[in-house]
């Protein structure tokens, strides 16, 4: 089989139209009606993708919880959240518990494999390295490629899987300005101006809990950002 795809919707009919439409792209699905259930599998086994809508059954913010508790078992399985909610604080929220993107339920099935397969694709990218590229290191900042891993002034960066990439796209050339376009392509990413915006501020953050002083990726103001050099 295919790499194994969850998908967490407590609406039936909307579970079974995308556990069809993946199937038939060749990925194994395991399809959940509520967080409960997902977690237990999860704790078993984890997805290569996880698929999950914010409202689940009678736990308004279900999505969410269980995008934490996934992200407890692994920073870097890929995370999308697919729901009808799209306001601005819905989205900024995903995003900061650890999501790779926030999509909304009018978004057409050819979209929503264009972005699964996109991610799957930076996966593909990272472990297919070269190995003088497995480590990329920048004075204290120090990227695992081949295991995906990031360390500052040798503690551990939790990264997800599009932190990690935007990072390494970041220090691959440092003082070099990446607009958000550019930021977009490099990394691989299918996102718009303002989630790039919202994985920017949390990985500062990340960073300023092990380093309050942590100023290594700057805002070009109308350009984009860098990372600075020490």
């Amino acid at each position: 089989m295919g790499r194994r795809i969850a998908i967490v919707e407590d609406e039936a009919a909307i579970r079974a139209n995308y556990s069809e439409a993946f199937a038939r792209q060749g990925y194994e699905v395991a399809a959940y009606a509520d967080r409960p259930g997902a977690l237990a599998a999860f704790r078993g086994r984890l997805p290569d993708l996880a698929i999950i809508d914010v409202g689940l059954g009678d736990e308004p913010e279900g999505g969410f919880t269980l995008c934490s508790e996934l992200r407890a078992l692994s920073q870097r399985v890929p995370i999308i959240f697919l729901t009808a909610r799209d306001s601005d604080f819905d989205v900024v929220s995903g995003l900061r518990l650890g999501a790779d993107d926030y999509l909304t339920k009018d978004i057409s099935l050819p979209h929503l494999l264009a972005r699964v397969a996109a991610l799957f694709r930076r996966l593909d990218v990272l472990a297919d390295s070269t190995p003088r590229e497995e480590l990329l290191e920048r004075e204290d900042l120090h990227l695992d490629i081949s295991r995906l891993t990031a360390s500052w002034r040798g503690e551990a960066v939790p990264l997800t899987l599009t932190e990690f990439w935007m990072v390494h796209t970041l220090a691959r050339h440092p003082g070099h300005v990446k607009s958000r376009d550019q930021l977009m392509a490099d990394a691989k990413l299918v996102v718009d101006d303002g989630t790039i915006t919202s994985h920017v501020k949390r990985i500062r953050k990340k960073f300023a809990m092990l380093d309050p002083d942590f100023d290594r990726i700057e805002s070009v103001y109308g350009a984009g950002y860098r990372w600075k050099a020490a």
